[in-house]
């Protein structure tokens, strides 16, 4: 897909049902997330049963949004060309204070700066008219 500059245009998730309360915290400036509420383990990316007790009893609760780099990659090769203005880019594996681990990017830090372990804290980002989606700054930004 093109802009009507004819430049390529990034890809943008679209929400459906499943993920509407995801996407709706987004625009609300609150990354939810998964809770089951069997065992209490809290799941991301969207699960239909917990990959922990295998229960079905998952309700959608509001996330601290606080976390750690767990890993990360900066891109300097353009793998798609909706993506090519961007390069260099990270993509960061963030894991959650409630557990779960969210791939992500890292924004308001030279990539040079992103080290495994720094502190974050969830921030959000119109990718698209009404979609957001989460981002992660240093911690304390």
């Amino acid at each position: 897909m093109t802009t009507s500059s004819g430049r390529a245009q990034r890809p943008v998730p679209t929400p459906d049902e499943a993920s509407a309360p995801f996407f709706d915290g987004a625009k609300r400036g609150v990354l939810m997330i998964q809770r089951c509420s069997d065992c209490g383990t809290h799941l991301f990316p969207l699960r239909e049963i917990c990959e922990e007790c295998l229960g079905d009893n998952l309700e959608w609760v509001e996330s601290s949004g606080k976390g750690t780099v767990h890993t990360f990659a900066v891109m300097h090769q353009v793998y798609h060309p909706g993506l090519a203005g961007d390069v260099p880019y990270n993509l960061t594996v963030v894991e959650l204070e409630e557990g779960p681990r969210m791939t992500t990017n890292i924004v308001g830090v030279d990539n040079e700066a992103i080290e495994v372990g720094m502190a974050v804290a969830a921030t959000f980002e119109e990718v698209d008219e009404g979609v957001f989606l989460p981002r992660f700054e240093p911690a304390g930004s």
